[in-house]
């Protein structure tokens, strides 16, 4: 580990998601400000002593985490070896509720930034998430947003996020903080004379905040949070890994297929630049940023992204494809909707990559493989196990007939599919993944609705993801991802095949079939499968682009002392 960062003055959430961190309830709150910005100004010093920062802290209840039942964790291996999972001292205890904040470039005007350091922030985060839909691939979808992105301009305009991520009863309730710091947020709001407005229109019912929850499963000692998403699939694998987030020996683990690959084939974490602002990028860059550095450092930009998914759908049109996958192949109809299911993302329903267990005979023992060590708790095992789960690359792969080129998770990280020496048989001469790791995005985030928060499960139920993309350029990283790799197919010879699963699959196209190509073994006795007429699975639903500054940062926003030069 060659950074050390300061963690005190980052806030809380970049580092490490906190759904993983034991707080699988959450709320979002949106703001505007009315006035000449004092008010809220004052609104960000009455929060800022309770903002919660990327400092360690001590969770009295950690336990051996590497023997539970879901699928072990790198991190977990490091804790079965009592080595330090996170950087610095322990001097804090684990809060019960976090609490952060980030602002729109309107809401740092409306505080009274100085235009001398707003002139300094990048052109697309000036423009906001609705300016840049049809770069996003989001215009189809302007007209369905929720009301508080539909409204968002003039004195409705979104200024200010507050989020809380909160710990859970074992009934699978949010603890009671979290009532109370929404009642006291709104008190702020109240207190403020009319200066500080939370604005309502999240969702269908309207609400004043965006509720979200893990998907819950029976557990040991009540409901568990599960990493499920409203499709059934599991999530958060494989983010990156940079210099100075873990300590040297979690690093040593986490980096094996989080970080960046070298020519050497071996992995290095990627330069702190590329999530924080203030440091050395990937290309060896501090880049331009607003003044004073001290305003700029320590922070980061995060997309917003409320995405609805279209759960019947989802399930209806695996269960007919999969009929037609079943009878050509002469399998069971539940061993084909496996297997579509994992082709469309690139890992099986529980998360083991196609690259560690090719076929469903491979990810069934993969399976009895993990369940017998977890029976004999047998760590080294465990550990072995652990590592398949990011441990991989494309370079044997590269027609995609193990996992497709065009499959989700493929396409969000290409890792070495995209090295120009990919095909030289020699891997030393290649150029490791230095396109790719321009591109990474830190993901965080959580499910909201479904069944348990009043969801249907129908297409027109209240149930999807919120996607948060944290990075230090939104315009280099988050929006290339999300035009270039997911609403199109070109860098994988996929033609204009978007994203299977997020992409956009418009009706009645002619010149744009939504499909996913499954490609076979040459010589292999089959033929290629084509999982055609994709309907539309993931749609936005709003959101929008925040700066999440430093803790001093805040502190010059709240005392309106910004000084540019």
């Amino acid at each position: 580990m060659t950074t050390l960062l300061d963690l005190a003055d980052i806030q809380g959430g970049i580092l490490r998601a906190y759904g993983r961190q034991g707080f699988p309830k959450a709320r979002a709150f949106f703001l505007t400000l009315r006035g000449d910005g004092a008010a809220g100004r004052a609104f960000v010093e009455a929060l800022r002593p309770r903002v919660t920062t990327a400092a360690r802290w001590r969770d009295p209840h950690r336990g051996e985490a590497l023997l539970r039942t879901r699928a072990p964790r790198l991190k977990d291996v490091a804790r079965a070896e009592d080595e330090d999972d996170y950087p610095g001292e322990v001097t804090l205890v684990k809060p019960t509720v976090t609490l952060n904040l980030a602002f729109t470039f309107y809401g740092l005007l409306a505080l009274g930034v100085p235009i001398r350091t707003l002139r300094g922030m990048p052109d697309e985060f000036i423009d906001g998430m609705a300016q840049r839909a049809e770069i996003l691939g989001d215009d189809p979808f302007l007209d369905t947003r929720d009301v508080v992105w539909r409204d968002s301009a003039g004195e409705n305009r979104v200024h200010i996020l507050v989020m809380l991520n909160a710990q859970m009863n074992p009934d699978g309730t949010p603890v009671a903080e979290l009532e109370m710091e929404t009642t006291r947020l709104r008190d702020l709001c109240a207190a403020s004379g009319g200066h500080v407005v939370l604005l309502s229109g999240t969702g269908p019912d309207g609400a004043d905040f965006q509720e979200m929850s893990a998907v819950l499963r029976p557990g040991e000692h009540g409901l568990a949070p599960t990493n499920k998403e409203h499709f059934g699939l599991s999530d958060g694998f494989g983010d990156p890994v940079f210099e100075g987030q873990f300590p040297p020996a979690l690093e040593a683990l986490r980096v094996i297929g989080g970080g960046k690959l070298m020519s050497d084939q071996t992995w290095a974490p990627l330069a702190t630049g590329e999530f924080l602002l203030g440091y050395p990028d990937e290309a060896q860059e501090i880049p331009g940023a607003a003044m004073p550095i001290e305003f700029s450092r320590n922070g980061t930009f995060m997309a917003y992204r409320k995405l609805h998914e279209n759960v019947a759908s989802f399930a209806t049109y695996l269960r007919d494809q999969a009929q037609t996958y079943a009878a050509l192949h002469g399998i069971p109809q539940a061993e084909a909707e496996a297997i579509l299911r994992a082709k469309l993302v690139g890992r099986w329903e529980d998360g083991i990559p196609l690259q560690a267990a090719p076929t469903h005979a491979d990810w069934l023992a993969f399976q009895e493989e993990l369940a017998q060590a977890k029976a004999a708790k047998d760590k080294p095992r465990l550990a072995a196990l652990a590592l398949r789960y990011t441990d991989f690359t494309y370079r044997d792969d590269l027609a995609g007939t193990t996992c497709p080129v065009a499959a989700h998770m493929r396409r969000a990280n290409p890792r070495d599919m995209l090295d120009p020496h990919v095909t030289d048989p020699d891997p030393t001469r290649g150029d490791g993944s230095a396109l790719v790791n321009r591109r990474r995005i830190l993901r965080r985030g959580l499910p909201y609705g479904g069944p348990s928060q009043g969801g249907s499960g129908t297409d027109s139920g209240e149930q999807g993801i919120i996607f948060l993309a944290i990075c230090a350029s939104l315009f280099r990283q988050f929006e290339f991802v999300q035009q270039q790799w997911m609403q199109y197919g070109l860098d994988f010879d996929a033609g204009s095949d978007t994203c299977p699963v997020i992409g956009n699959h418009p009706k009645g196209d002619p010149h744009h079939e939504p499909k996913l190509v499954i490609a076979v073994e040459p010589g292999g006795g089959r033929r290629p499968y084509i999982c055609s007429a994709i309907p539309q699975l993931v749609e936005p639903r709003g959101g929008d682009y925040f700066f999440m500054p430093s803790m001093t940062a805040l502190r010059l926003i709240g005392t309106g002392i910004t000084d540019p030069t």
